[in-house]
């Protein structure tokens, strides 16, 4: 390939990693599988990239990451009975990413314990919906797509992206209270 094109990759893709990432992880939900799904959908958006026309590339990338992860979840679900050693061997604490810092200029210990169990909870409820209502709320709520960019990405109506949002964001609703009653028993 020519240096001009792949200059122009790089300047467009490499910019919208992240996201990439982020909906591939929270598709697959696992990073080792998440980074495999990144890197095969980088590769394919390379070979495709001569079709691509404009300047805004985020959706039709997402679109690439997610086609390559629903496909990733299919060939997964037919070899179901090999399990990975990424699996077989769990995540010690210390490998666990850290989370990032609250928002607040200087909170205290106690604010930062609350917030963290706060957001467990969501991303505990989040991880628990069916995937057609997860991904619309992460391309949404956490990559900040548009809800036309979203449509682009999954390939559906607008209508469509709408009504999952509403239903994704009543089922986080509903879930919410179930996992804080889990977590507090005593709670009200």
């Amino acid at each position: 390939m020519a240096k001009g094109p792949l200059t122009r990759f790089e300047r467009l893709a490499l910019p919208h990693l992240p996201a990439a990432y982020n909906l591939a992880f929270w598709l697959v939900r696992s990073r080792p599988d998440a980074e495999d799904v990144v890197q095969d959908a980088y590769v394919r958006a390379l070979r495709a990239f001569e079709t691509f026309r404009g300047e805004n590339i985020r959706a039709w990338l997402l679109a690439i990451v997610r086609n390559a992860a629903y496909r990733w979840l299919s060939d997964r679900r037919r070899s179901s009975n090999v399990v990975s050693l990424d699996e077989a061997f769990a995540f010690s604490p210390e490998e666990e990413p850290s989370r990032p810092e609250p928002a607040s200029a200087e909170p205290n210990a106690e604010e930062q314990l609350i917030r963290a169990g706060e957001r467990d909870r969501v991303l505990e409820a989040l991880a628990a919906l069916p995937p057609a209502f997860r991904e619309v709320i992460v391309l949404r709520e956490i990559e900040g797509l548009s809800y036309r960019d979203i449509a682009a990405v999954i390939g559906a109506p607008i209508g469509t992206i709408m009504s999952r949002l509403s239903r994704g964001r009543e089922l986080l609703r509903k879930a919410l209270p179930s996992l804080t009653a889990k977590d507090e028993p005593n709670a009200l």
